[in-house]
């Protein structure tokens, strides 16, 4: 719920954004020849020439917005999943309080730390404290299973915490793809259907489907680099995240198995 919530309002604030960006900024009369009529644009002037694109050029500029949104997003997101602490002192700390049979401590350790891997060994410690209490009296095997359990159910609460928003840097990669083919597609009709006139071509119709074209295409290629990049990156952080996860809670089982 919450995620939709924030893709819908990141939506609307990146449209309504990359339209002030087009017609106020991009747009600007004093960015072309001819003013108001915003067809020539001053040589040499890239917003005027960006403006070229046509209306397309709001949709590129949205998605590139919500890119990059996103991509900051989840970089905090990551960093906070990490915890206050680089994971490998955490852990050592962690194994030191377990090998002295500190549970509590190890408990406090992982409030202090946060994180993901901090919740998924917090959840592991609390089930084995639970089920090791005074008075209580478990197999060891079924123990482990119960604590192995506990460990399978915080790793999949995490994980979608750290894959959040990956399949909307995708997406947003191949619709800007789609559309900068569409703003080709559309900029060159135009540029065929000038030269296609009686008589002499009309010039400025001719430069502008031209530009829509390339701009487009330009603008096209630029969001959905952007997008494929930081996925990639962003999945190769989660894999190498989920696999200290793993690791780490591995470690800890093996440990209590060892009590």
């Amino acid at each position: 719920m919450k995620q939709s919530v924030f893709i819908t309002i990141l939506t609307v604030l990146a449209f309504a954004v990359a339209y002030v960006i087009y017609m106020y900024i991009l747009g600007n009369p004093a960015n072309f020849a001819n003013g108001e009529l915003r067809t020539v644009p001053i040589p040499g002037n890239i917003l005027a020439n960006i403006y070229t694109g046509g209306p397309l050029v709001v949709l590129l500029i949205a998605l590139s917005i919500m890119d990059v949104a996103i991509i900051f997003e989840r970089i905090f997101s990551l960093k906070k999943a990490g915890g206050k602490r680089p994971v490998p002192a955490f852990f050592k700390d962690i194994v030191v309080h377990l090998d002295n049979s500190e549970y509590d401590a190890a408990i406090e350790l992982c409030d202090k730390q946060r994180g993901s891997v901090a919740n998924i060994i917090k959840a592991s410690l609390s089930r084995y404290k639970e089920l090791t209490a005074k008075g209580k009296n478990v197999d060891a095997e079924k123990l482990l299973l119960e604590v192995q359990r506990s460990v399978e159910e915080a790793t999949m609460l995490e994980t979608p915490l750290l894959e959040k928003n990956l399949i909307m840097l995708s997406t947003i990669a191949s619709i800007a793809t789609m559309v900068g083919l569409l703003g080709t597609v559309l900029g060159m009709i135009r540029a065929f259907t000038a030269m296609a006139r009686a008589g002499a071509p009309d010039a400025i119709s001719l430069a502008v489907g031209i530009s829509e074209a390339l701009i487009n295409t330009a603008g096209g290629l630029i969001c959905a680099i952007m997008g494929i990049v930081a996925y990639n990156f962003f999945v190769n952080k989660v894999d190498n995240f989920t696999y200290s996860v793993d690791e780490a809670s591995y470690n800890v089982i093996q440990i209590l198995k060892s009590k």
